[in-house]
């Protein structure tokens, strides 16, 4: 009966730490994703008004922004009906 309870105890543990780890796994992609648009945001945000860093930063970190640049020309080709009525009406 001893060895039994062991197993249990053992077992719970091992559920406890997976789901901590689960838990503290997501918490840091999700923590990614918001650098990572933080880090498109200093990099872009010249188009929407905000200053930028010096240009030779800016060149020298664009091999990072690789992915963003892909997500924002897809994007930009894929058809987009709420943005062809706001040209339709000029919006």
């Amino acid at each position: 009966m001893g060895h039994n309870v062991i197993e249990s105890v053992v077992q719970f543990l091992k559920g406890f730490l997976g789901a901590f780890k689960k838990g503290s796994t997501e918490i840091i992609e999700f923590e990614l994703r918001e650098l990572e648009n933080i880090f498109t945001l200093v990099q872009m945000g010249f188009f929407i008004g905000i200053p930028s860093p010096p240009p030779t930063i800016l060149i020298r970190t664009m091999p990072h922004l690789a992915r963003e640049i892909f997500i924002m020309t897809k994007r930009a080709v894929e058809d987009d009906v709420l943005s062809e009525m706001a040209g339709v009406f000029d919006i």
